[in-house]
């Protein structure tokens, strides 16, 4: 079996508009009234300066192999998460609504019993119920790769 293997990032614009005017606001702000030795001011400026570095080593790895499914969320999981083909009861591609099923993008569990779901962009996602009845759902941009690797 070929192996697939697909890395995702965000990339939508308007995340990283925001992000990134953020930053530039915050770093004006500092410009004109520095933090006075208040610690709360001192870290919440801290964060804002971090959150789009944190955002960009964000990124969803997804591997099939002969093996099973094999999912990690830098930085979140600090070691994959394995599913084992055996463990799978079907797994199929669907196309989905990130806001309406699950209220947008990341590790997110489903409104009316979805399941869990790791997704950075876009609406097409390989929908996994497993036999102990939990559903997952995998975003890609590979829609017709990743089913194509699909060994159930």
């Amino acid at each position: 079996m070929t192996e697939f293997k697909e890395t995702q990032r965000f990339t939508q614009w308007w995340l990283w508009l925001i992000l990134i005017g953020s930053w530039i606001t915050l770093i004006y702000a500092i410009a004109q009234d520095p933090p006075q030795s208040n610690l709360g001011s001192i870290v919440s400026y801290a964060i804002g300066m971090l959150l789009p570095i944190f955002f960009w080593q964000m990124r969803l790895i997804t591997r099939l192999t002969d093996e099973g499914i094999y999912v990690r969320f830098i930085p979140f999981h600090l070691k994959e998460q394995f599913y084992p083909w055996d463990s799978i009861e079907s797994a199929q591609v669907r196309t989905y609504s990130p806001l309406k099923e699950y209220g947008g993008w990341g590790i997110k569990y489903g409104f009316n019993g979805q399941g869990k779901v790791y997704n950075v962009a876009g609406n097409q996602g390989l929908q996994l119920v497993l036999k102990s009845g939990e559903k997952l759902l995998i975003g890609t941009q590979k829609p017709i790769e990743i089913q194509a690797a699909v060994r159930l």
